[in-house]
């Protein structure tokens, strides 16, 4: 089990090399793309130009310019924006970070808890109507964009019905940090979290509660029954094992690439300045080093969630341990 972790984690470092510079020769290294032209400005003498590629080194050979500018991003960490000069580019993603996790981290709770509930609910109660109606309900939390509901939830708790007593609590739009008020925290976060979990309730729900149903059709599941085992104890302990492979496949997935920044619409919905607004904010401007950075740091969570998805396959499935 530790060699085959081992093997994970030298894989997961040789992806996030080939991920660095393949990112780097995107943004430096485009045909027609020069970082000094745009530094310098629309208008800028050849002179000017030649001066800020010698000043930020892109005169340079690629290979220098990729070491140079890892350097400055990981071990000196004083890699600066290209349009807010003098601002580092480090401190700007580690203010946004902890915003998007917070943000994904409390909707990942909801939606597997919510999912894993849902889907066992209309297993155990398959061809009924809870059955039925649930899925019903699940596809419609799949169809409902997560900014649309946002916007609907906003509208709701911020504008029309702010005043009463079911929304009176509700904070205005923007983040509170955990360490200075937890209480507002969490107030400030919970509409964000169900808005933005509410499709992952019904997507989860519905892959877990087929995986359930294929998995009732298998041998073991028929042992289990011989043997006298309570349908409930077959569903949780026997069932719910084998369907879940699947199931923390879909959540490693999902959980990196949130984390990497595709809760944009969420972020800007709510007035959270995480990782996902300000990758949008650098594309706007063609901020290059800003959005290296934030490149790597979306690549690192959705390779680190699929790393730790193949080690929870060890620690679930017996069989891949042998494989």
């Amino acid at each position: 089990m530790a060699l085959t972790i081992l093997q994970r984690l030298f894989q997961m470092l040789f992806v996030m090399f080939g991920i660095s510079v393949l990112a780097f020769l995107i943004f430096f290294a485009t045909p027609g793309a020069d970082p000094a032209a745009r530094i310098a400005g629309r208008n800028a003498s050849p002179e000017t130009v030649a001066a800020v590629r010698a000043n930020f080194g892109l005169d340079r050979p690629l290979p220098i310019q990729y070491g140079l500018m890892m350097k400055r991003l990981f071990v000196t960490r004083d890699l600066t924006s290209f349009v807010n000069r003098g601002q580092r580019v480090i401190p700007q993603v580690l203010d946004a970070a902890p915003i998007t996790l917070c943000l994904v981290v409390g909707a990942a709770f909801f939606w597997l808890v919510g999912g894993v509930v849902l889907g066992l609910l209309a297993a155990a109660l398959r061809d009924s109507f809870i059955d039925k109606a649930s899925m019903a309900i699940a596809l419609v939390g799949v169809s409902i964009p997560a900014f649309w509901l946002g916007e609907v939830l906003n509208l709701v708790s911020q504008s029309r019905f702010h005043d009463t007593w079911l929304f009176a609590w509700v904070p205005a739009l923007g983040y509170k940090p955990f360490w200075s008020d937890p209480w507002m925290w969490f107030k400030t976060l919970l509409i964000p979290w169900i808005s933005l979990a509410t499709l992952y309730i019904g997507l989860y729900g519905r892959v877990l509660r087929a995986n359930l149903v294929e998995a009732y059709q298998e041998d073991f599941i028929r042992t289990a029954r011989a043997k006298g085992l309570s349908p409930g104890r077959v569903l949780i302990k026997h069932a719910l094992r084998t369907s879940l492979i699947p199931f923390i496949t879909l959540f490693g997935l999902d959980f990196g690439a949130l984390v990497g920044g595709q809760a944009l619409l969420t972020e800007v919905v709510f007035g959270l300045n995480g990782i996902g607004r300000l990758t949008y904010q650098s594309l706007q401007t063609l901020d290059l080093p800003v959005i290296l950075a934030t490149v790597i740091y979306a690549s690192f969570f959705v390779v680190m969630a699929n790393a730790l998805v193949d080690v929870v396959y060890v620690l679930i499935d017996p069989r891949v341990r042998g494989s």
